[in-house]
């Protein structure tokens, strides 16, 4: 196996060389942070610019097997849930949670993909009942989200064929238990890139 050094430059070898991020950042820079061996700087910035381009499939777990011999946690697992969402779309969404004083739960969770909570997303079989369908939580710009919190979330659904009905707008709930523990509206529908 390449080190980690070896898997971020060809990681950067994979984009072309107009790559940039909103930053501004480019490829050329990445290249330059290469040769000053700032190898945190260039995971972020080839994270940065995945983020906004279309990359090749393995771009991602490259990145990630980078960040975990990197001991960077978190970018390890943001670079696992990209590149699954590279090959089965997401579903972003404004999750508000439900307050402790109101039956919701009582600590905050890890907003690293960990959870997978249930959803009701409007599906009901044959019979009528409601349908819950499983999706892991990724919270943006935060590490956790704690009771009577709102921020923005992405879903990677178990069974994203299930989850393709949604629109912007549509709200959906999130279930732990009884009762419902928050209601999010869906911000954006994102297809397979790969």
């Amino acid at each position: 196996m390449d080190d980690a050094f070896t898997l971020l430059r060809q990681a950067a070898d994979l984009l072309s060389d107009d790559a940039t991020a909103k930053s501004g950042r480019t490829v050329g820079d990445v290249r330059e942070d290469i040769e000053r061996q700032e190898w945190e700087m260039v995971l972020a910035a080839l994270i940065e610019i995945g983020d906004v381009r279309p990359v090749a499939p393995d771009f991602w777990e490259r990145l990630a097997e980078a960040a975990r011999q990197m001991t960077l946690d978190r970018s390890r697992h943001w670079c696992e849930w990209r590149g699954w969402e590279d090959q089965h779309g997401t579903v972003r969404a404004t999750l508000s949670l439900v307050g402790t004083e109101e039956g919701g739960r009582r600590t905050a969770f890890a907003g690293d993909g960990r959870l997978r909570p249930m959803w009701d997303i409007g599906n009901r079989p044959p019979g009528g009942e409601r349908d819950l369908n499983i999706a892991r939580l990724w919270v943006e710009f935060a590490e956790a989200l704690g009771p009577g919190e709102t921020a923005d979330v992405r879903l990677a659904p178990l069974r994203p064929e299930q989850w393709r009905h949604l629109r912007c707008g549509d709200v959906i709930t999130m279930h732990e238990a009884r009762p419902a523990a928050g209601t999010a509206t869906v911000i954006e529908v994102l297809p397979p890139r790969t």
